[in-house]
């Protein structure tokens, strides 16, 4: 069963935070430039927590990922409020491979 995590990082380091963008890129959808969408497997969110863990400084980095639940077509994507420019909330259940 695969659920849908909202990821937001900040990152204090250049070089960290350009490959903490990259694991996450990934893994999830990018809804602004620290946060991503990511709709993963249980075997996906172990995945990309231990890529995160080896690229951070857990000392002065975070990184906080919620769990916003069941994937699928309702309730999680509209859980998500925005304001202002953005880009549509990917509301499908199904893996993106890059």
């Amino acid at each position: 069963m695969r659920r849908r995590y909202l990821v937001c990082y900040d990152i204090r380091d250049s070089k960290r935070l350009r490959a903490t963008h990259r694991v996450m890129v990934g893994h999830g959808d990018p809804l602004q430039y620290s946060v991503f969408l990511c709709d993963l497997s249980g075997m996906e969110r172990t995945q990309l927590t231990s890529r995160l863990k080896k690229v951070v400084n857990e000392a002065v980095d975070s990184v906080a990922i919620f769990d916003l639940g069941p994937t699928g077509s309702s309730g999680p994507a509209r859980r998500i409020e925005t304001i202002g420019s953005t880009k549509p909330m990917p509301i499908s259940g199904e893996p993106t491979i890059i």
